[in-house]
């Protein structure tokens, strides 16, 4: 079913990172929620952490756009989903303008996704050492691909009036209107670490002042009235927007479970006879979540209540026990190694994830989820579910990988093909189990992860609604194991 879809909206992008994107981008969805606008968020690329500020300015779930994980037809559908219902929509950029995945053009840019939104560009640049050259900059940009319509610029980090004057006259020639003119304000800084921003669930408090500051900033600084112009004047999407039930019932069965050869046997402290029952409220599939564990995907949760399960949220640095009736869990990304002394004084919970696991019950581990249910991490105790250890490096592991199922597991039959995405400065020894997870092909043809009776852990992120299939595979073992 098609249908159209005419909401207003903008991408905010840049010639580089570090030109203020974030800034620019999550302090006009305040200052649009703030005039009573209803605001769609939402984040080009698989990135975590910026959707979470986008969320606390807008009070919506913040959405990510990834043409490489989802694939450049689902690009229109997750947008519509995501902006169901509301006034305007305000699209951050990944890196520069036209920076993609790796060896891939324009695949999974800001570019393409503009493209495929039908959406005009407003560009943000860092105008802190230039002048004249700001002109040649903004119509290198504008003129590079046709296809993209830079509707407008947001001068950022502007010294001084005689500056911004200096600026402007430059610009008059390059046929891109300035709609915004920022200085440097110290309260809009937010704090980074080794895998960028600190999320906004390590520090509520301060994080709700910074949007307030970056509200205040792009009010006082830039045009909104022709802001909202502008994105009004995006093209009507022919697309039904993406719904988790509908692509359930029109995804395949999931097949049954086979043996894979090179599996890990069953655990023998555990001999399973029969479904473990459900309670009355329904089939629990327990999702980490709190400060140590803060990337997940909305879809994820979408999908597995379509599919039939209750999701219950819990922290592992508070709550000592999985929520009752849990049958499956999910562990997404996050930051265990910031949290690793926390993590390990609660005993009581890592001994029931320990059990959990034993009895082979379905459990998902991604990336932090994988450190998490390692025997131990930085020397300290986990999960002990793997017989693995963690530990931080000083190396930084990113990009889109392209993946492949290499054993059966409660996700996915082997041969299952996905894309997902690594981001990590740890070191998981081994890298793999007897049965492994995923084959991936870039940047070295290598096996990764562990499959071990109902546990998927693994380093790399997928996006489910690439493979809805994933997430009623995932309940249904919960059902049955």
């Amino acid at each position: 079913m098609s249908s159209s879809v005419s909401v207003p909206r903008l991408v905010i992008a840049a010639p580089s990172s570090g030109s203020g994107k974030t800034t620019v981008a999550t302090g006009l969805m305040a200052a649009f929620a703030a005039r009573g606008l209803v605001v769609s968020p939402h984040k080009v690329g698989p990135d975590y952490i910026d959707p979470g500020y986008h969320a606390l300015a807008t009070g919506r779930v913040g959405r990510n756009l990834d043409a490489y994980l989802c694939g450049s037809e689902l690009v229109g559908p997750l947008f519509a989903h995501g902006a169901r219902g509301c006034d305007i929509a305000v699209v951050e950029g990944v890196m520069g303008l036209y920076d993609g995945a790796a060896g891939e053009g324009e695949l999974a840019s800001t570019a393409h996704v503009a493209k495929l939104l039908r959406a005009p560009v407003v560009l943000v640049v860092d105008a802190s050492s230039q002048s004249r050259s700001v002109a040649a900059l903004v119509h290198g940009f504008a003129s590079w691909d046709p296809e993209v319509r830079v509707g407008g610029v947001i001068l950022n980090k502007v010294a001084s009036d005689r500056h911004e004057e200096l600026l402007r006259e430059a610009l008059d020639s390059a046929g891109v209107p300035v709609l915004g003119v920022l200085r440097r304000v110290a309260q809009v800084d937010t704090p980074s670490r080794h895998l960028g921003l600190v999320p906004v669930a390590e520090r509520r408090a301060e994080a709700v002042d910074a949007v307030a500051a970056m509200a205040a900033q792009v009010s006082a600084g830039c045009d909104l009235e022709a802001l909202v112009e502008l994105a009004r004047g995006a093209g009507a999407l022919s697309c039904a927007a993406w719904d988790a039930a509908e692509v359930l019932a029109s995804s395949p069965p999931p097949p049954l479970p086979v043996p894979t050869l090179g599996a890990a046997p069953p655990d023998p402290r555990f001999r399973p006879e029969g479904p473990r029952p459900q309670t009355p409220d329904g089939l629990v599939v327990a999702v980490a979540g709190g400060s140590a564990f803060t990337f997940s995907y909305a879809e994820h949760a979408e999908l597995l209540t379509a599919a039939g399960a209750v999701v219950v949220p819990f922290d592992p640095l508070r709550d000592e026990q999985l929520p009752e009736g849990t049958l499956g869990l999910v562990i997404g990304g996050g930051f265990p190694e910031v949290y690793a002394s926390e993590l390990s004084a609660n005993e009581p919970l890592r001994k029931a994830i320990g059990e959990l696991a034993l009895s082979g019950a379905p459990v998902a581990a991604e990336c932090a989820g994988l450190l998490y249910l390692c025997r131990e991490l930085d020397g300290l105790p986990m999960c002990g579910v793997l017989d693995a250890s963690a530990r931080m490096s000083e190396r930084l592991t990113l990009g889109y990988r392209d993946a492949v199922a290499v054993s059966d597991s409660a996700l996915a039959v082997a041969g299952t093909r996905m894309r997902g995405h690594e981001f990590h400065r740890t070191v998981v020894e081994p890298g793999s189990g007897a049965a492994p997870a995923w084959g991936v092909r870039a940047p070295q043809r290598r096996v990764e992860g562990f499959v071990q009776q109902g546990v998927h852990a693994s380093y790399v992120h997928t996006h489910w609604a690439s493979q809805p299939g994933v997430a009623r595979r995932f309940v249904e073992r919960c059902r049955t194991s």
